[in-house]
């Protein structure tokens, strides 16, 4: 479990997530409508206003669509349905994921084991939202809402555990994803604001 006050001190990654997928985004075709077409409003804060998920941007190879269409397979429906075992189908064996923290796991079985904890707190625990999503050959960065409840002890990676608040968190997230050639993940990079989550969870 990762220690609280870690995560607190690395809360800044959020704002490099951000950079990662405006790195992504510059060089692919956002136009979801024709040139002559108004421009499209502006987003509100997803984790506070529910925003639909968008069409795929235009102009995408068969590879980044297939990203793209397992990557929402992944969060909707392997993740927020704790099927474990069909993780694989996003996410190679030796996959390397680089947490918000600035820490990093190796391999499939860790990546299962950390995605658990998440649910033994807060068993609710959900993401179907996903306002961006944009690929550009082997890369993908897709933002979505995590959203979940703590409502059951938390270990505090020393032995023991916090007990629950009753307090529910939606936070923005972004996931920036490096695809090899068998169609899943090779490494992947979380992003989200620390500070912002436990102070939802009543923690900080």
């Amino acid at each position: 479990m990762i220690d609280r006050r870690v995560m607190l001190k690395y809360s800044g990654a959020a704002a490099l997530g951000a950079l990662a997928l405006t790195a992504v985004s510059s060089e692919t075709d956002l136009d979801f409508a024709n040139a002559s077409a108004p421009p499209q409003p502006l987003l509100p804060d997803p984790a506070t206003t529910l925003v639909s998920n968008p069409p795929f941007p235009k102009g995408l190879t068969r590879e980044e669509r297939a990203h793209l269409v397992t990557f929402d397979e992944l969060d909707f429906d392997v993740f927020t349905h704790e099927e474990w075992n069909r993780l694989g189908e996003s996410h190679a064996d030796t996959i390397r994921v680089h947490w918000p923290d600035g820490h990093f796991t190796d391999g499939i079985d860790q990546h299962i084991a950390d995605l658990k904890a998440l649910f033994a707190w807060a068993p609710d625990t959900r993401i179907l939202q996903h306002p961006i999503r944009v690929a550009k050959g082997n890369l993908t960065a897709v933002t979505g809402v995590m959203r979940g409840t703590f409502t059951r002890p938390m270990a505090d990676g020393k032995g023991g555990f916090t007990p629950p608040t009753g307090k529910a968190y939606a936070i923005n997230m972004a996931t920036v994803g490096n695809w090899n050639r068998s169609g899943v993940m090779s490494e992947e990079f979380l992003f989200w604001d620390n500070l912002t989550f436990y102070q939802q969870i009543g923690l900080a």
